[in-house]
């Protein structure tokens, strides 16, 4: 079989497609939605976004700031998409989703070297393929990579946050703000006084959780951290958290409040927005109850109530050589979530190197690592260098790009980060240049 096999149609499977075929590599797309769906999964629509519609920073000077230009100035289609679809978000990038996930699935649709084909696969192929079956692989598929990794995925919890009909929320209550004035006025902030955050956070902390399973001994990923569960961890957790009031003085008093909930728009249309920093496992019922004591939410329609779910990932460092394929069985290559990034946009970069990876192993070329000083790279040392007995999923950041000597040296925050941006993108480009010489 001369084609490329890449099963999974989330963010990673269709960049891996995307980069292969622009490499001039044919591809078979394999979806299981919409014959089998998932429990986060609501469309058919290919790298549907299912928890938040932020691609966190755009500033360079961020690990998200800097891993997105690195996927723009290597054609990336997920980037390529977001920013047709964005909307105003202050410094975030966020998407509509509906729009992002329509322009993504239309190009792959369209594009001549890439035949997608709606059905699950269960075995894994015994030519180059790329599994990017995400943090809800399926069952069968996942017993068929436990064959070959021989132990159990390592898995955490993630959670999803509600979202609020615009109508429904009382603009009397609530004022428009981005924090610090970044951006336009891109926030609905939601005040709270002493004494309505205190009232709030006691019902917040008798509310029942859904009892699924083993979730009450679950490892929760810090990232994506479930409101109840952060509010456990002291009374003002959250208040120097996703409540945290600094920088959005209210106008209608001058003074910044005691509290503050920040609800980002989720279309261009500002027809739904989202609870920044509500991820939750609330039964539902306890969800309106909660929530609709924060004010301006006190008849809030829910078009999406929050909810929980497991994510699976593979001990990378124990199974995964440099280049994404498994030791065991070298011509299968795994991207996304699953080897143990977490986020949108670096499941994305690990998509991108699969398919970078896969297309020049169909073309008999040389494997080219990327380099360790990149955001790319970075993430490729975590997730084949990490300890194996301690391994967990990480979001990139700052801490996992290797300083140089000079940049160890600069004392000033802003120029040892500028230093290793210049370095980062310098040395990815020539990494690019590389792939596409």
């Amino acid at each position: 079989m001369n084609e490329l096999i890449v099963i999974g149609g989330g963010l990673a499977g269709c960049e891996a497609a995307w980069q292969a075929a622009r490499l001039g590599v044919n591809i078979v797309l394999y979806e299981m939605r919409p014959e089998k769906t998932t429990e986060a999964h609501k469309t058919s629509l290919l790298a549907e976004l299912v928890c938040s519609n932020s691609l966190r920073s755009k500033e360079i000077n961020t690990g998200p700031g800097l891993l997105k230009t690195e996927l723009e100035v290597a054609g990336s289609l997920i980037i390529q998409a977001a920013r047709e679809s964005e909307v105003p978000a202050g410094s975030a990038f966020a998407v509509d989703r509906t729009l992002f996930s329509e322009f993504i699935t239309e190009a792959i649709e369209s594009h001549p070297n890439i035949y997608i084909v709606r059905k699950e696969i269960v075995e894994l192929p015994d030519c180059i393929a790329i599994i990017a079956t995400g943090p809800l692989t399926s069952a069968l598929m996942t017993d068929a990579i436990k064959a070959v990794i021989g132990e159990e995925y390592l898995h955490f919890y993630d959670a999803i946050a509600p979202i609020i009909d615009a109508e429904s929320i009382d603009y009397s209550k609530v004022y428009l703000s981005s924090r610090y004035g970044k951006g336009g006025d891109d926030y609905i902030n939601c005040p709270m006084t002493k004494e309505q955050y205190n009232l709030f956070y006691d019902a917040l902390m008798e509310a029942d959780t859904v009892s699924a399973k083993s979730f009450e001994d679950a490892k929760v990923f810090e990232g994506c951290m479930p409101v109840e569960v952060m509010a456990k961890r002291g009374k003002d957790t959250l208040r120097f958290g996703p409540l945290k009031p600094i920088g959005l003085p209210d106008p209608k008093t001058g003074k910044v409040p005691y509290a503050v909930v920040q609800l980002r728009t989720e279309n261009r249309e500002r027809t739904a927005y989202n609870m920044v920093g509500f991820q939750t496992r609330l039964r539902w019922s306890e969800q309106k109850r909660v929530f609709r004591m924060i004010p301006g939410l006190e008849n809030a329609d829910f078009l999406r109530m929050g909810s929980i779910h497991r994510n699976t990932y593979i001990n990378s460092p124990l199974h995964l050589n440099k280049d994404l394929s498994l030791k065991g069985r070298n011509n299968i290559l795994l991207a996304g979530q699953i080897t143990g990034v977490e986020g949108y946009i670096e499941s994305t970069a690990v998509g991108l190197l699969a398919g970078i990876n896969a297309a020049r192993r169909m073309m008999n070329k040389e494997f080219i690592c990327p380099p360790k000083e990149s955001t790319h790279g970075s993430l490729i040392t975590h997730i084949t260098e990490s300890d194996s007995r301690h391994f967990q999923p990480s979001n990139i950041n700052f801490g996992l790009l290797p300083p140089d000597e000079m940049s160890i040296s600069i004392r000033d925050k802003k120029l040892r980060r500028k230093r290793i941006v210049e370095i980062a993108l310098k040395e990815w480009k020539g990494y690019i240049n590389k792939i596409e010489g």
